[in-house]
């Protein structure tokens, strides 16, 4: 396989480029639909493919609050990441295996919220879910990044923590709340 095949490449350049440029005081200019887009967003822009719709923090963050809404969070990063810490009540989907996943114990018509790192794993999860019939997918935009930047708290085994998993060096930038931790 060729590094221009790996299937974050073409997203990962137009992120370093976008760093790049804001870096040296050059940040894309927000559209006129979106002034108070931040870079991140312009970042996320760039890796969602739109097969999911998103629901925002704050709206997620309302409805866990409704028990009645019956909301399914599925974690989709890996086991490391998850054990560090996820959302509480998330159930953890292995993104490596995610195919695997038994379903059938799940009403298509159940609300589903699947996240990753900054939601873009999460989404290639949401849109198989998708094909296999479930109505009600939502990826969590800007994935547990932007959950805890918005200052909503995770988990672990432990209980409440502020620590979470950045994935690689890469993304690091883009949490600006929590303890990074690699495990």
């Amino acid at each position: 396989m060729t590094v221009a095949s790996r299937p974050y490449f073409g997203a990962l350049l137009g992120l370093l480029l976008l760093v790049a440029c804001t870096a040296c005081g050059q940040q894309r200019a927000s559209t006129p639909s979106s002034p108070d887009m931040t870079a991140y967003d312009h970042m996320l822009k760039l890796l969602y493919k739109q097969t999911v719709p998103v629901v925002r923090p704050a709206n997620l963050a309302a409805l866990l609050q409704q028990p009645s809404a019956g909301v399914l969070l599925l974690d989709t990063r890996t086991a490391a990441e998850y054990r560090v810490s996820h959302l509480r009540g998330a159930r953890f989907v292995d993104f490596d295996r995610y195919r695997q996943t038994d379903l059938s114990a799940l009403s298509k018509t159940q609300p589903i919220v699947v996240y990753c790192t900054v939601g873009a794993r999460s989404e290639q999860v949401g849109a198989w879910l998708r094909e296999q019939g479930f109505q009600q997918v939502h990826n969590l935009y800007g994935g547990i990044f932007q959950w805890l930047n918005e200052g909503y708290g995770v988990v672990n085994a432990q209980g409440a923590t502020t620590n979470v998993h950045p994935y690689s060096a890469l993304w690091r930038p883009w949490l600006k709340k929590g303890t990074p931790v690699y495990e």
